[in-house]
């Protein structure tokens, strides 16, 4: 993944954990954020898994496609540019579907109702920031 993009903080090692926010508003996204960056993390994905937590998210790059072939729930997938905006939002993706976006840099998996819920929409700029003690304990948002 040369070059800047607003994931790099991921890329960093540090003991302090990140959030998902959407710029601007600083709603607060994802709490637990997993980063699948190398070929056989982004191949296995979610797969595998049971369920994805509330208030969670694998982010997979570089990716402009997902599939959830095998998967045993369903999912939001967010979409987005290199610089965090959102490009396209797939929710409720059950299981042997596939699902794109042309350009995309990004896709981020969340347990499906999550991009409703934190009231996601296309152009929103997502980043990622350094979590603060009160997001640590739980998402900032009601619901």
């Amino acid at each position: 993944m040369a070059g800047e993009h607003f994931l790099s903080p991921l890329l960093v090692p540090t003991t302090r954990p990140l959030a998902l926010v959407v710029a601007g508003r600083e709603r607060t996204v994802a709490t637990t954020v997993e980063g699948a960056f190398s070929a056989a993390d982004r191949t296995r994905g979610l797969l595998g898994r049971p369920s994805l937590a509330r208030d969670s998210a694998l982010v997979i790059a570089p990716c402009s496609a997902i599939h959830t072939f095998a998967m045993q729930f369903p999912i939001d997938v967010i979409f987005t540019a290199r610089d965090g905006r959102v490009l396209r939002i797939r929710h409720d993706l059950a299981a042997s579907n596939v699902a794109r976006a042309a350009r995309a840099f990004a896709a981020i998996e969340m347990a499906a109702g999550e991009a409703a819920r934190h009231e996601l929409r296309v152009g929103d700029q997502l980043r990622l920031i350094p979590q603060t003690e009160e997001r640590s304990q739980g998402s900032s948002n009601p619901g």
